[in-house]
């Protein structure tokens, strides 16, 4: 079975991580979207909102499950029997922090990383963005799936 683990804060998530995830469907048999837990950030949407927006926009595919974890990702991969972390790719600069990040990944562990390119429609997008545009009452609604405008 092949199963990848797609890790992030998804605070919230956003189109651009709905499509890498949509894609990424057909590569493996599952797809763990692991929300990672960091106690020294804050966030803007509670763990619970986080995953009942992933659950809502992911309703309809069997493949796709939510976990949130805490400590190292490959450890998280590791629990789960995941031989794969799946990230999406923006731009460069996306490149050379996750390249670093992958190569000690399977350094350690073995676990290889899979890189998507974000979609040219949706490669602008991040979470950042979004949570700006809702501190200042902008419209986000282009940005995010269905279950985050609700």
């Amino acid at each position: 079975m092949k199963k990848a683990v797609f890790p992030g804060s998804f605070d919230p998530i956003t189109n651009g991580h709905v499509d890498v995830i949509t894609r990424a469907l057909p590569l493996f048999d599952e797809i763990i979207i692991a929300i990672g837990t960091n106690a020294d950030k804050k966030y803007m949407f509670s763990l619970e909102e986080r995953m009942r927006f992933i659950n809502e926009t992911f309703a309809n595919e069997p493949k796709v499950k939510v976990e949130n974890y805490m400590g190292l990702t490959i450890d998280f991969c590791k629990e789960k029997n995941a031989d794969f972390l799946l990230r999406g790719l923006r731009n460069p600069a996306d490149f050379e922090f996750e390249k670093a990040i992958a190569h000690a990944n399977r350094l350690v562990s073995g676990i290889e990383t899979v890189f998507l390119l974000t979609a040219v429609d949706t490669s602008f997008i991040s979470s950042s963005i979004v949570r700006d545009f809702i501190r200042n009452n902008g419209d986000y609604s282009l940005l995010v799936p269905k279950a985050v405008k609700r």
